[in-house]
């Protein structure tokens, strides 16, 4: 008689509802643009017909309760943490951040008492772009890491090192800058 799968082999489809919902949810990445410096630059471009970031899905909206991806580009004050976290908690779930450019990984060149040093400092970073400023493409293979990650076909790494263009890994801190009851 054979299995189910191989009896109903061309007629049936056979999935899970979750692989059918990471599906939608990889192929439709709403970014919510967060341009604070230079890197802002860079992604306006990644938008742009020469690298297009439609084609796989990525639409810039204005409105964090319409996004579920964020995209730090630039240099974090501490004046600003509190705010782009206000914003990343209005996001619906699951929501995504991309830390995109040298200054909102670890600050940059600017050491200073009034720069966060990291984004992961006051949001979950799931993928972070190297560069200063990072290409256009850097960001579009983000974004296909991001896709990847979202589907189940690369797990978030812990101990990555930041030497390579773009890595992979997820921190749940809790931030010294943003308040308990926001």
């Amino acid at each position: 008689m054979g299995s189910l799968t191989e009896r109903y082999k061309d007629n049936v489809l056979f999935t899970t509802s979750d692989s059918i919902i990471n599906w939608s949810r990889k192929s439709s990445l709403w970014p919510e643009t967060f341009g604070i410096a230079c890197c802002a630059i860079e992604m306006i471009a990644a938008g742009c017909a020469r690298y297009d970031l439609d084609r796989f899905g990525v639409v810039f909206r204005s409105s964090p309760r319409q996004s579920d991806v964020m995209i730090i580009a630039g240099t974090v004050t501490k004046k600003m943490a509190p705010i782009i976290r206000r914003l990343y908690d209005q996001m619906p779930e699951p929501r995504y951040v991309i830390a995109m450019g040298t200054c909102a990984i670890s600050g940059g060149v600017y050491n200073t008492y009034s720069v966060v040093q990291g984004s992961d400092l006051f949001v979950p970073v799931d993928v972070h772009v190297a560069g200063c400023p990072p290409r256009p493409d850097a960001l579009l293979h983000a974004m296909v890491l991001l896709q990847e990650q979202i589907t189940g076909n690369r797990q978030p790494k812990q101990d990555q090192e930041q030497t390579t263009p773009v890595s992979i890994y997820n921190t749940k801190e809790k931030s010294a800058f943003v308040k308990e009851n926001v």
